[in-house]
């Protein structure tokens, strides 16, 4: 089994987060990237584990968050 941990994603559920100026701000001064991720950042992840090319490929975490972990 594989998994995807995903970054701070802007949706309906980050809106709050990423709408305070104050808290946005200390969120991306932290990711390389210096943007918040969009759902669709997470789609590339996904096809690729769900492909024939991830299939030896067994209890990895994907990290997808613009570089926050690579701090």
């Amino acid at each position: 089994m594989n998994a995807i941990a995903p970054g701070y994603i802007e949706t309906e559920m980050t809106q709050a987060l990423s709408s305070d100026p104050v808290r946005s701000k200390e969120i991306l001064d932290r990711i390389p990237a210096q943007r918040w991720g969009r759902p669709e950042d997470l789609a590339g992840a996904t096809v690729f584990l769900a492909s024939a090319a991830a299939d030896f490929i067994h209890g990895h975490i994907l990290v997808v968050d613009g570089g926050w972990m690579a701090r």
